[in-house]
């Protein structure tokens, strides 16, 4: 136990230190995005992958990382795809696509049988893509991706999973450590990188801990726990899919964009959208730890319908904002 607690204060120290450390040459790379006509190096998701593959790594050598090896070398490929949409601006297949064969490299099939480790990888996917549509906003995507790691972790540890308890507790002490910059106004961001390669563990993760559950139960407790994630990407899509808008082009139609709207700020919404995955999350766990029935899966559920169908008549396109000559170029928006 104070291994573990050593190597989470390690990880957020060093992420903090890292990526701040890092915010010069990102701007020089111009690795960089415009959130309300200010430049935000993307510095934040490198050290976030860097120090939690350094750091889990070094358990992976340890008695408390076994377990993990499969899982960090996947999650590092993803955070290179992330890099390269940071860069480059990849499109939503390709993400998608490259997401799925990391994840089909990763499920533990032995534990979960072929059609529901399947079922896992496009899961995987789908969280992995939500948490890249969550780094939209100052501090939401580390907020909730704190909070669903904590979860995670404390899942693994009902279930003596060290490794992936001890991974998971690396990877929220990581986003912490980049929270401290990316707290509005936010002075690093994520990026793809970091938020999808954080999302993409998390799934997988938690994965690893359902294995060998019952496949409607599992369905039920990874939905909570990644409840908040998985309401945003369904009001998506369900807004551009009615609106008649392609749903890979992004657009300010998600939850933060909604609640802005009502007239929240943005830490007011960064507070709120985690108090609301929190909420998701304790029930997730608690359903995990059989300590509350499916019922309770079922008003986390009906909570998430009732956000969705209440945000989805919230308008969002009220005209196009002009941009200004200083900030065309390679800088790009993130709406998700």
């Amino acid at each position: 136990m104070l291994y573990g607690i050593a190597a989470a204060a390690t990880a957020l120290l060093l992420t903090a230190l890292l990526a701040a450390a890092l915010r010069s040459p990102a701007r020089r790379l111009r690795l960089v995005e415009r959130r309300r006509q200010r430049e935000v190096p993307l510095s934040g998701g490198v050290a976030v992958v860097l120090v939690t593959g350094g750091v889990a790594g070094v358990q992976q050598w340890g008695a408390d990382g076994r377990g993990i090896g499969g899982l960090l070398a996947a999650g590092g490929a993803v955070a290179l795809l992330g890099l390269a949409d940071d860069v480059w601006r990849l499109r939503r297949r390709v993400l998608a696509a490259g997401t799925a064969v990391a994840a089909a490299c990763a499920v533990p099939y032995g534990e979960t049988g072929v059609g529901p480790g399947l079922l896992a990888v496009v899961w995987a996917v789908g969280v992995t893509l939500a948490f890249r549509g969550l780094d939209h906003a100052d501090g939401l995507a580390g907020t909730v991706g704190v909070v669903t790691a904590f979860g995670a972790a404390a899942c693994a540890a009902v279930d003596v999973l060290d490794g992936v308890a001890g991974l998971m507790s690396v990877l929220a002490a990581a986003l912490t450590g980049v929270l401290l910059h990316n707290w509005h106004p936010a002075r690093v961001a994520l990026g793809s990188c970091g938020a999808m390669s954080a999302g993409f563990v998390i799934a997988l993760g938690l994965v690893h801990v359902r294995a060998g559950f019952g496949l409607g139960e599992s369905a039920g407790v990874l939905f909570a726990l990644t409840a908040l994630a998985s309401a945003d990407a369904v009001l998506v899509l369900l807004a551009r899919r009615l609106d008649g808008r392609p749903v890979v082009r992004g657009g300010p139609d998600h939850l933060g964009h909604r609640l802005r709207r009502l007239g929240l700020t943005v830490p007011g919404v960064t507070l709120l959208l985690g108090f609301a995955a929190s909420s998701g999350v304790v029930v997730g766990v608690l359903a995990h730890a059989e300590r509350v029935g499916g019922q309770a899966l079922w008003w986390v559920a009906g909570g998430a319908l009732v956000v969705v169908l209440a945000l989805f008549r919230v308008p969002v396109h009220t005209g196009r904002r002009s941009v200004s000559p200083q900030v065309r170029g390679p800088l790009r928006v993130r709406n998700g």
